[in-house]
C-alpha cells in the first residue's frame, strides 16, 4: 500500500506529476539548499568550457509542450547561475520538426491506419534533429545528452576533457583549413600533395582509394579537396562496460568504402556470428560526447544534409493500441547522419559518462553530493 501511495504521489497529475515532466526538468541532484535539475547542471558545466566573452550559448532540443516549463526553470535559476559563474546565458530551444516524421506500416508493409482511418506518422528518431543542428550558426558545437551530467565537485574534471576534445578539433581544423586554401590555389607541389595525403590518413583517418597513386596530379588535387572539405567531428569514447547502445567501428559500405563510424547495436545483424562477435568484443562505447566543426575554411556553413548516408535508415518494431507496426527511423544523428564527416575518435575517462537511464543511476558517485 505504501509503495502504491509513493508511486501515485510521484506520477499523479494533481501531485508531483513527474510523469509529465521531461528528464531535463526532474530533480536530479540534492544539494544542501536545493535540488538541481539536469538542465541547471548543464548551465554550470557550459560556463566552464564554452563561454566566450562572458557569455555561454546553449541549444536544447525539447518537446514543444514543455517549453513553458523550461522557460520557468531558466527564470528561476538564471541569476543564481550567472552570479556563481560570472557568465550570462543565451538559451535557445527547438523542437523535432513534424516534417521529419515518417509513415508507419503494418507487418505486411501496408499503411498503418488509426481507429479513425487516418494514416499514422511517427517521430523518426534522433536523426531528425539533423535539421536542428543544421540551423545552428556557430563555429563549434558541443553535442551531448540531457541526462549526462555530474554534481558540482566533478564539473571541472568533466570540463577539462571537453576542452581537450575542443582543442583537438581546433588544432586539426586549423591545419585542414591551411591545406584547403593551398589546394584551392592549385599550385601545390608533389611534396605538398604527399604531406596533405599523410595528414588525411593519419589525422582524419581517411582511407584512400586503392587507385589513388595512379591518379594524375590534377585529379589528386580534386580528390584531396573533396576529402578535406567536409565537416569534422571529434568524438569522445569511453571503455565498454556493457552499457546498451553504440560504439566506434571501422565499417565498409555497399561501395566498399571503409570509414570510421558510430554504429548502434540495432544496426548490427546479430544473427550473423561474425558480426555478433565484433559487437561482443567492442572495446569502447559511444557516450555521445561530440565536438563538431561545421564551417569550411572560408567561414561558410556546410549544409549537413549533404553528408548523410541515407542507406543507414532502419526499421524498428513498435506497437500502437495493441497492434504491431513497423517504424522507419532516419539515420541516427551521430550515426548515418554524420557518415560522410571526417571523424576522430578519442578515449575519454568514465567520469565523463554518467547517464541517468533509471532512478538507480542517481545512486552512483557522480550524482552524489557527499
Amino acid at each position: 500500500q505504501q509503495k502504491l501511495i509513493f508511486i501515485k504521489t510521484m506520477l499523479d497529475e494533481d501531485k508531483l506529476n513527474f510523469s509529465f515532466y521531461p528528464k531535463g526538468l526532474l530533480p536530479c541532484h540534492k544539494y544542501r539548499e536545493h535540488n538541481a535539475t539536469a538542465f541547471e547542471e548543464h548551465l554550470f558545466e557550459a560556463a566552464l568550457y564554452c563561454a566566450s566573452n562572458g557569455k555561454a550559448r546553449l541549444h536544447f532540443t525539447i518537446s514543444e509542450k514543455h517549453e513553458d516549463k523550461f522557460d520557468e526553470e531558466f527564470q528561476r535559476i538564471e541569476k543564481i547561475v550567472e552570479r556563481k559563474k560570472n557568465t550570462q546565458f543565451d538559451i535557445v530551444f527547438s523542437y523535432q520538426k513534424e516534417s521529419t516524421d515518417t509513415i508507419a506500416v503494418t507487418k505486411n508493409n501496408e499503411p498503418f491506419r488509426q481507429e479513425d482511418g487516418s494514416l499514422l506518422f511517427r517521430p523518426s528518431g534522433h536523426g531528425a534533429l539533423l535539421d536542428n543542428l543544421n540551423d545552428i550558426d556557430a563555429d563549434i558545437i558541443f553535442v551531448k545528452n540531457i541526462d549526462n551530467v555530474v554534481v558540482f565537485k566533478y564539473e571541472n574534471e568533466v570540463a577539462y576533457y571537453k576542452k581537450m576534445l575542443g582543442g583537438i578539433l581546433l588544432s586539426v581544423q586549423e591545419q585542414a583549413f591551411q591545406y584547403a586554401e593551398r589546394l584551392e590555389l592549385r599550385t601545390v607541389t608533389d611534396t605538398e600533395i604527399t604531406e596533405i595525403t599523410n595528414f588525411l590518413k593519419t589525422k582524419l583517418n581517411v582511407v584512400f582509394s586503392s587507385e589513388y597513386d595512379k591518379y594524375s596530379k590534377k585529379y589528386k588535387i580534386e580528390y584531396l579537396m573533396e576529402k578535406l572539405n567536409r565537416p569534422i567531428r571529434v568524438c569522445g569514447m569511453v571503455k565498454n562496460e556493457g552499457e546498451p547502445g553504440g560504439g566506434p567501428f571501422w565499417t565498409k559500405d555497399q561501395a566498399d568504402n571503409i570509414s570510421l563510424q558510430i554504429v548502434e547495436s540495432a544496426q548490427i545483424d546479430k544473427n550473423i556470428r561474425a558480426q555478433k562477435n565484433i559487437l561482443k568484443n567492442a572495446t569502447h562505447f559511444n557516450p555521445v560526447d561530440i565536438v563538431c566543426g561545421v564551417k569550411n575554411y572560408k567561414g561558410q556553413k556546410y549544409d549537413l544534409h549533404e553528408y548523410v548516408d541515407h542507406n543507414t535508415a532502419f526499421i524498428s518494431m513498435k506497437t500502437k493500441t495493441g497492434k504491431d507496426l513497423k517504424a522507419l527511423e532516419l539515420p541516427g544523428l551521430w550515426n548515418g547522419s554524420m557518415a560522410f564527416w571526417n571523424t576522430i575518435f578519442v578515449e575519454v575517462p568514465l567520469i565523463t559518462f554518467n547517464p541517468v537511464k533509471t532512478v538507480n543511476d542517481l545512486l552512483k558517485p557522480a550524482h552524489q553530493v557527499k
